[in-house]
């Protein structure tokens, strides 16, 4: 592989939300992982809003404050099983903009239905109910960015 191809992937990997990369070509396999120090940032939500308002300019702020009040009011409430995103990305409630809603509060799932779609890269992953049950409470806001391992569904 082009050492400026590889350099690259580097850049764009660091600069972005994407913690591993793996390429394979012909001439071989690459495969880029980001280092902890950046992952742990990601993941702390504590500082976040301490130096948000220092570094990133003040129309993210308001967005900021509203995510961390619907974690804190998701916090109490939760009582069952509890899908969370497998990855970074937006959350999406249904397959297009104008479609129905995979489900809503009161809807019987099974086991492997899709209940949502978090789109990560330009790639739609489809999130499936990890156990059947009841939609009990729906804590994700369609359109909104989502983190690794944040709650997105209640199921009874």
């Amino acid at each position: 592989m082009d050492l400026r191809k590889l350099k690259t992937l580097i850049d764009l990997v660091s600069e972005s939300n994407v913690s591993e990369l793996e390429i394979t070509e012909a001439e071989g396999k690459v495969r880029i992982v980001k280092g902890m120090p950046s992952q742990a940032q990601a993941v702390v939500y504590g500082p976040a809003p301490v130096q948000a308002p220092e570094a990133v300019p003040t129309s993210a702020a308001p967005a900021a404050a509203p995510l961390k009040e619907a974690e804190a009011s998701s916090d109490a409430p939760e009582a069952g099983f509890v899908v969370k995103s497998p990855m970074v990305g937006t959350f999406y409630r249904s397959a297009s903009p104008g479609a129905k809603p995979f489900v809503e509060v009161g809807s019987q799932v099974k086991e492997g239905d899709t209940v949502c779609i978090v789109e990560a890269m330009k790639i739609l992953n489809e999130i499936e109910a990890d156990k059947s049950g009841t939609i009990k409470k729906i804590l994700g806001e369609n359109g909104q960015a989502v983190e690794y391992g944040q709650p997105l569904f209640v199921i009874e």
